[in-house]
């Protein structure tokens, strides 16, 4: 747990918050606490999203849903105001990591915890399958590891099957890459069946220390879920029979959530968590995060803290006020003055994007040294909130953004429609992190090359600034907005940048070298600029810029980044 910065609020409702837990694509997690001592874990969605009536139409719906999910190994939601200036929702506190952070910092889990982790999971997915809801994000990190056994929470993507599942925006998937089902990428019809598809991946995860479907890209990684078998490394015995079932294809072989928990524990979970079911090393850790709970307790009784009760205003000072006429604190009462009082201030302003790069702007330096072949200049750059001394960016080519749509996790946000796929599969992603490997290599050019030292510079009509939306994987996954910046330039030259701004603001940015000009196209090399975000993904590869009446068809063989295109029209 962080503590609170300056910029935080240190109320919500009628929960003094006490300390940061996390944050995500869709809000800020805290630890808060009651006036009669309840710990709760408080998830505040950041307020640019309050401002969208299909975001608080969504939220409702999903709090709604939330509600009902109350059967042993999840966390119950125990209060929210989804009608709130800023939406919030309180869940039961668990001390516990994620199973994310149990195996990132002490490796796999043994078999008897695996059974026991999965029996508990299995038998909470049925639980939810039988109130007609799908949970849609299964993952790692929403998992916690209890002393009393495994957690699955962050129920607030979670929706009802026979309702509005549709709320979800269009072109955009509920899910995190890798854990999503092959249905659910594809954007078929999303069942129970799909939970299970994920609940084997987090099993195959908490089992080998690695996910089933390895890749550092979004593209790569639901590329990869549609069309290529898991990886299950050392597993054996019946917890691969289980995982591997779990992780069929097809939705209708895949077994229920309950056959999942009997075939790992005849006689129940609870059975199995009753003998002990974790490692010494994580009954230590666990039991340290206990004892930091209860010294908290302590030091906010020494302090005096918590001694007010009912709901009290944000406080902090960048926070600021909703309305002239709403500032200080609410007054103890009912739920009317818990609306009042959390709708009395928010977290801040809504991002602000920043200014696109004006034509014959300079533009970063590629990575990795010097990889101009020619002369000519773009500007490819994707827009996203600042933060701090870099942009945030989605990783992918600078070209594509798979941002998890809607919800909380990573929300992630998120993730995508990918039909087809990537045709040819695979992708090229660098083993060490390092300076990254082309992507691939340009396909032939129709039309004379008339590439070369000193070359006639790139044709009027391509020289400005360029914009429209993007697209990737055959036209199934939605990216933003692409801006693209052409200048004049010779073969080995800089053409310019692009501009990639993603479905949430994050940005990336291109730097495009001249490598041809044809009679029909002009083709340059990019590479993600210096100054990108590690999410970013610099590879080399090959853009194709061809004119389309007025406009001009943007083009890339980034497999990678799902081979994005766009129809750019000149706005400058």
């Amino acid at each position: 747990m962080q503590p609170l910065d300056v910029d935080e609020p240190t109320v919500v409702g009628p929960y003094r918050l006490l300390g940061r837990l996390g944050s995500g694509g869709m809000g800020r997690v805290y630890l808060g606490r009651s006036a009669g001592g309840r710990t709760v874990a408080a998830k505040i969605v950041h307020p640019h999203f309050a401002l969208d009536e299909e975001f608080r139409a969504r939220f409702r719906r999903e709090v709604d849903a939330a509600r009902r999910v109350g059967g042993a190994w999840t966390a119950p939601v125990l209060d929210a105001d989804p009608e709130a200036r800023v939406p919030w929702v309180a869940t039961a506190y668990a001390a516990g990591p994620s199973l994310t952070a149990a195996v990132t910092d002490g490796g796999p889990l043994p078999d008897h915890s695996v059974r026991a982790l999965g029996a508990g999971l299995g038998e909470a997915l049925a639980a939810v399958h039988d109130l007609g809801l799908v949970h849609r994000d299964v993952k790692p990190s929403n998992v916690l590891l209890t002393l009393d056994g495994p957690l699955l929470i962050d129920f607030g993507i979670a929706r009802a099957t026979e309702g509005t599942a549709s709320l979800t925006s269009t072109g955009v998937s509920i899910g995190s890459p890798g854990y999503m089902s092959p249905e659910q990428i594809l954007g078929k019809g999303v069942t129970g069946a799909a939970d299970v598809f994920s609940l084997g991946a987090v099993l195959a995860y908490a089992a080998t220390g690695e996910p089933p479907f390895p890749g550092d890209s979004s593209a790569a990684l639901l590329y990869k879920v549609v069309h290529e078998e898991p990886r299950l490394g050392t597993l054996d015995g019946e917890v691969r029979d289980v995982v591997a079932a779990c992780l069929a294809k097809d939705p209708t072989a895949r077994p229920a959530p309950g056959e999942v928990a009997r075939r790992l524990a005849p006689e129940g979970a609870a059975r199995l968590v009753s003998g002990g079911w974790l490692p010494g090393p994580l009954v230590e850790r666990v039991s340290r995060s206990a004892v930091q709970l209860l010294n908290l307790e302590a030091a906010e009784r020494a302090s005096g803290a918590g001694s007010e009760s009912g709901p009290v205003g944000f406080s902090r000072p960048s926070v600021t006020a909703g309305a002239a006429d709403a500032g200080g604190a609410g007054g103890a009462g009912g739920a009317g003055g818990v609306a009042d009082a959390v709708a009395s201030g928010v977290f801040g302003p809504p991002p602000v994007m920043p200014t696109p790069t004006a034509p014959g702007a300079d533009v970063p330096a590629p990575r990795g040294g010097d990889r101009t072949p020619g002369r000519l200049s773009v500007s490819v750059a994707a827009t996203s909130t600042q933060a701090g001394e870099g942009r945030r960016g989605r990783r992918l080519s600078c070209t594509v953004a798979l941002a998890v749509a809607g919800a909380m996790a990573a929300v992630t946000v998120g993730s995508l429609f990918v039909l087809d796929l990537l045709p040819g599969g695979g992708s090229n992603d660098t083993a060490d992190g390092g300076t990254p490997t082309p992507s691939a290599t340009a396909p032939s050019d129709p039309g004379a090359d008339k590439g070369g030292a000193g070359s006639a510079p790139v044709p009027d009509r391509y020289v400005g600034t360029w914009e429209g939306q993007a697209v990737a994987v055959e036209g199934n996954l939605p990216l933003g907005t692409f801006r693209l910046t052409v200048r004049e330039a010779a073969v080995g030259e800089k053409l310019g940048t692009l501009r990639h701004t993603d479905l949430f603001g994050g940005t990336c940015d291109d730097v495009l070298t001249l490598k041809k000009v044809t009679d029909q196209q002009i083709v340059a090399a990019a590479v993600g600029a210096e100054g990108n975000r590690n999410v970013c993904n610099q590879a080399l590869h090959t853009v194709r810029l061809t004119p389309v009446g007025d406009d001009l068809q943007y083009t890339s063989d980034s497999e990678d980044s799902g081979r994005p295109k766009a129809r750019l029209s000149r706005v400058e």
